[in-house]
């Protein structure tokens, strides 16, 4: 009888195992972010170039001034910033551990293969949110105003940083796939350079070279920026919001079981 209720709890017990050893493992990773805080001055350095730069080389030309263009710049800065700017992070810090045979030892212990990956992928949600919250004290700094509310305000950071969780599963398989982090870095770079220039993040597509609009148009990364925009600037998203949650469900439920069943598979 105690064995066969053993056997039910460790059943019923087990949906929630996974996401507890997740939590974990999470914890590891920002213990190692703490010693070495790559992650979040690279997810904070990155973006803040970027606005400073394109704010007072381009505010005039674009926006007639640095006020107006600020309002147009710093919500795209934020998608940036929550996640795609320190996304390689993740992917190098799971080849790391593969190749010094820390996930040799996660292999040998009564856990989900999801648990690394997914571990090391909500400590970066932390780092995202450290990054936003360093980047709004600086674009406030630098002018820019919510005019969305309270609200508003967290529903773009929300899905600003709902996007970087989904597409950091594309780097956590670059991550399991590829030998060394060097390689990582190298298809990371190419992958991600091209979805977060290629948006309308500097400009208004209408400005753009056609051939370069048709890339923007079905840049997903393009559909979270002006959704974030609309929001922090109080006005309707329309099927800009629902654009970007489909491209968040598609780019998580392709790239996180691709990545759990390499992991799965690498010797």
């Amino acid at each position: 009888m105690t064995t066969h209720t053993h056997s039910v709890d460790s059943r019923t017990g087990r949906p929630l195992r996974w996401l507890r050893h997740s939590l974990i493992l999470a914890r590891r990773s920002l213990a190692k972010t703490s010693r070495n805080p790559g992650a979040i001055v690279n997810g904070v350095v990155t973006p803040a170039l970027f606005l400073v730069l394109f704010l007072y080389v381009f505010g005039g030309a674009v926006a007639g001034s640095t006020d107006n263009y600020v309002q147009y710049l710093f919500p795209g800065i934020i998608v940036m910033g929550a996640g795609l700017a320190g996304l390689v992070s993740t992917g190098t810090n799971i080849n790391i551990d593969l190749k010094n045979g820390v996930t040799d030892r996660f292999r040998s212990l009564p856990i989900s293969r999801l648990a690394p990956l997914l571990g090391s992928v909500l400590a970066d949600i932390v780092r995202y949110l450290i990054a936003v919250a360093i980047l709004f004290l600086l674009g406030t700094i630098l002018g820019f105003r919510s005019h969305g509310g309270v609200t508003t305000t967290l529903a773009a950071i929300g899905l600003a940083v709902l996007f970087g969780f989904c597409v950091s599963w594309i780097t956590v398989l670059i991550g399991v796939m590829v030998k060394s982090a060097e390689a990582v870095l190298a298809f990371s770079f190419l992958t991600f350079l091209p979805l977060q220039l290629g948006t309308s993040l500097a400009a208004p597509t209408t400005s753009l070279p056609g051939w370069l609009q048709s890339w923007v148009h079905v840049n997903p990364v393009t559909a979270v920026m002006d959704t974030c925009r609309a929001l922090l600037n109080g006005t309707p998203p329309g099927d800009r919001l629902t654009t970007t949650l489909i491209w968040c469900a598609a780019i998580f439920l392709l790239f996180c079981p691709m990545a759990v069943w390499t992991y799965g598979r690498r010797e």
